[in-house]
C-alpha cells in the first residue's frame, strides 16, 4: 500500500518534508527543531499526525507527506480533519500518490477534510477541482499569534 500512518523513526523524514515544501513554496529560512516536532507527533499528547505516501515498488522510499489534526464541526456534529501540508515531492509526482493521501484521509472521517492552498497555485487548484474539491466561498481565514 503506498500510503501508511507515520512512526517516530519517520520524524526525520517529515521534518525534511516539510522544509523541502516551504522552499518549493518559496520561503527558504524555515528549519524545524527536530526533537520539538517528534515531540508534537509522538509524544504522550500528540497534537498532529502524519501519512507517509511510497511511491510504486519502493517500500523503503518517503514519497510524500499529509500532515494532519482532528477538527470538529459544530455546524456538522462531527469530527472532521484539518489537513495541514501535503506534499508529493517533484520526483515522485505522477503517480497518483497525492490522490492516494487524500484518499486515505476521506476514508478517515465522515465530516470536512479542510485545507489552505497558497493564491496563485493553478496546478493545485486544477488537481484539487479534478478531485471534486471546491474553495469554500465567503470565509476569511483569521490568525492570532502570540
Amino acid at each position: 500500500m503506498p500510503v501508511r500512518d507515520a512512526v517516530f523513526e519517520d520524524s526525520e523524514e517529515i521534518c525534511a518534508l516539510i522544509e523541502e515544501h516551504a522552499v518549493y513554496e518559496d520561503n527558504h529560512d524555515l528549519k524545524l527543531d527536530r526533537a520539538e516536532m517528534s515531540g508534537h507527533l509522538f509524544g504522550p499528547d500528540p497534537k498532529a499526525w502524519v501519512l507517509i505516501a511510497t511511491p510504486p515498488g519502493e517500500p523503503g522510499t518517503v514519497a510524500g507527506f499529509a500532515f494532519c489534526s482532528w477538527n470538529f464541526s459544530t455546524w456538522e456534529a462531527r469530527p472532521g480533519i484539518w489537513l495541514d501540508d501535503l506534499f508529493v515531492r517533484p520526483a515522485h509526482r505522477r503517480f497518483g500518490l497525492g490522490s492516494e493521501l487524500l484518499d486515505e484521509l476521506r476514508n478517515r472521517t465522515s465530516g470536512r477534510v479542510e485545507w489552505d492552498m497558497q493564491a496563485g497555485n493553478e496546478k493545485g487548484e486544477a488537481f484539487y477541482a479534478q478531485l471534486g474539491a471546491e474553495p469554500v466561498p465567503g470565509w476569511i481565514r483569521y490568525r492570532w499569534r502570540p
